[in-house]
């Protein structure tokens, strides 16, 4: 930890609405999430966004830039952010001298791929109240994961960002939280998301499932 420790660079602030990186740049480090709220998008041949992943503390950025040297998504600052930089040279190098750092680095791509694979199930099989109630529950775990509450918190992204991410239109978000506030799954104030049955929401996923 003490050699990890040593590449990472001081904690580099990144404003709301700025980019971390964009598609195309070469590829240079990865960087872990310090604080903040972050999401990674790719611009369709129509001009169109399409939001493939939200990151916060803890996570692990830039990863898709490790094949062809260079970022395929632009990562975007939700909100004012602080993430650390790892060169990534430096740290291939230190992967080769540290076997247990390796194994590290190959369990966090490995848990990379298994969400790739988890949105691909979203957008493949599920109807829309069963995406959002996963995107919901989705978050909840990895708040509580951090420490912070698993039942109530801020949504630093909008419905719009939202529908990307899941395959939904902007009105369809909306739609399905206004009926899961009206059967008493969770309470919405602007942003501020409660999770008022937990279990209700899984029972969603479970109906779905078991259909």
């Amino acid at each position: 930890m003490q050699a990890v420790e040593a590449l990472v660079t001081q904690g580099m602030p990144i404003k709301r609405g700025d980019a971390l990186y964009r598609a195309g740049e070469p590829f240079k480090a990865l960087y872990a999430v310090r604080l903040g709220f972050l999401k990674t998008s790719v611009i369709s041949e129509d001009g169109r966004e399409q939001v493939t992943g939200f990151h916060m503390s803890g996570d692990l950025m830039g990863m898709d830039a490790i094949s062809g040297d260079r970022h395929t998504c632009d990562a975007i600052a939700l909100e004012d952010s602080e993430v650390c930089e790892l060169p990534f040279s430096d740290m291939e190098k230190l992967s080769r001298q540290i076997p247990a750092l390796q194994r590290h680095f190959y369990k966090v791509m490995s848990r990379e791929i298994v969400s790739d694979h988890g949105v691909m199930l979203l957008l493949g099989n599920m109807k829309a109240e069963e995406r959002v109630a996963a995107f919901l529950l989705n978050l909840s775990r990895r708040f509580q994961t951090r420490g912070y509450s698993s039942t109530g918190f801020h949504l630093r992204m909008t419905r719009e960002e939202i529908g990307s991410y899941l395959g939904l239109k902007l009105e369809t978000v909306s739609r399905t939280l206004s009926r899961f506030q009206d059967q008493g799954l969770i309470k919405v104030q602007n942003r501020l998301i409660e999770l008022t049955d937990v279990c209700a929401l899984k029972q969603v996923l479970n109906n779905e499932q078991g259909a």
